[in-house]
């Protein structure tokens, strides 16, 4: 389905006045707003292939109905997305997933829907079908050169369809690690998941770059072999200058200080992107900002922060991408959830005043300091972030124009309700 210019207008004029109101009575306290409004207009987040469809867990899976049965129904379900809030304009593929049969088309059909193509993701964490050696002991450290030449070559397979479609970068996650004590030896699964990634990395073009994720644990559950960032930057730091940390929000153990990490990758010039999603108790892929706003708004305030001190451009200096499960909410819903909680923490960590906080710092005035951040973070930017939606031509409110437009019954009406999402 497409959403016609008409219906987001007709939306608009609805909320128009509330909105007007709420923005005017915000915007004469903020010095930046235009600044700040502007800077949410050009921030993009990457919707990734796999994210579409219903998540479950390995207890069981509840499809939602309407799920995309192919690569072209999902671009078509971010196309949605992006015509709501105009602030996702890129998907991420995973392959072997959404290989595309016709790169070319694809490319059309993207460029349709206003979307780019971010970072390309291989897989080496589960057996495909017809796949002749198995990732059971892991891929890149696996004692079998054969296991390991068939996972280089499978991310050199995913370079290729990145080419292919304008893509400049890679995302290697790798659950290669042990279960047991004794399993494994840990010098030579690190040497030779350097040797692998070394082949990959001297294959890729010179414009493009790869993010080595990194996971405290699962499916290995007593040690991963990129495990933590320190262990993601000496990969990278061995790679070489096209080699970068990528940081999932999820991917680390409990009360790890998330803000801190990526304030040192940056400073080290090594930090590539994000996967943006929230936890509770682990890995736990939910909506991004549904648990920990605090956390989101701090980690966003050191990004901005280290930018800034580098002059990394905020919206195409770093890749920029949600990784979530939606188990139990509408895919679509959730996501555009998501990215407006990322613009939330993003408008909020723009609002510091960072002069009184390098100030206060300075004279250690901690009560000062905490004082200047909390007041960023309370300050309500939602009509900010609506304000950058409406100037593009999005929805003030997305996630209400998808409930009026009924997008999920329609979908269902299209695609069945039985279908289920490639991938998941």
């Amino acid at each position: 389905m497409k959403i016609e210019r008409y219906q987001i207008d007709e939306h608009n004029r609805s909320l128009s006045q509330g909105h007007q109101r709420r923005f005017e009575f915000l915007a004469q306290d903020i010095s930046r707003a235009e600044e700040i409004i502007q800077n949410l207009i050009k921030f993009q987040i990457a919707i990734p292939s796999w994210a579409l469809g219903t998540g479950g867990t390995r207890f069981g899976r509840f499809s939602g109905g309407g799920e995309p049965r192919s690569l072209e129904e999902k671009m078509e379900d971010i196309g949605l997305m992006h015509q709501l809030n105009q602030s996702s304009g890129a998907i991420s593929l995973h392959i072997p997933w959404d290989i595309p049969e016709n790169a070319q088309s694809v490319k059309v059909l993207a460029a349709q829907y206003g979307l780019r193509f971010d970072a390309m993701n291989s897989n080496t964490f589960k057996d495909q079908p017809g796949q002749e050696l198995s990732y059971k002991f892991g891929s890149m450290q696996h004692v079998d050169r054969a296991v390991r030449k068939q996972a280089v070559d499978h991310n050199i397979e995913v370079i290729r369809h990145g080419i292919e479609l304008g893509s400049k970068s890679l995302t290697v996650w790798l659950s290669d690690g042990s279960c047991f004590p004794g399993q494994l030896n840990f010098r030579k699964a690190f040497q030779n998941t350097l040797e692998s990634l070394q082949e990959v990395y001297a294959a890729l073009p010179d414009d493009w770059k790869i993010f080595v994720e990194y996971k405290a644990f699962e499916p290995n559950f007593y040690s991963t072999t990129v495990g933590d960032w320190g262990q993601s930057l000496l990969f990278t730091s061995k790679l070489g200058p096209k080699a970068y940390t990528l940081v999932d929000l999820g991917h680390h153990l409990p009360n790890a200080n998330i803000e801190q990490i990526v304030s040192l990758l940056l400073m080290e010039g090594k930090l590539g992107g994000f996967h943006f999603n929230d936890s509770k108790y682990g890995d736990d892929d939910l909506t991004a900002g549904s648990i920990k706003p605090y956390q989101l708004f701090l980690i966003f305030n050191e990004l901005v922060a280290g930018m800034d001190a580098k002059g990394i451009d905020h919206a195409t200096g770093l890749g920029w991408m949600i990784d979530a499960s939606h188990n139990v909410k509408d895919p679509l819903e959730d996501l555009l959830q998501s990215v407006e909680a990322i613009m939330i923490a993003y408008a909020q960590a723009l609002l510091v005043d960072t002069a009184a906080l390098e100030q206060a710092r300075q004279e250690n005035d901690v009560v000062r300091c905490q004082e200047i951040l909390q007041s960023a973070f309370r300050t309500d930017v939602r009509p900010l972030v609506s304000e950058a939606r409406l100037r593009s031509n999005a929805a003030i409110n997305p996630v209400q124009l998808f409930r009026e437009l009924k997008v999920r019954e329609k979908l269902i009406g299209e695609r069945g309700l039985k279908t289920v999402a490639t991938g998941l």
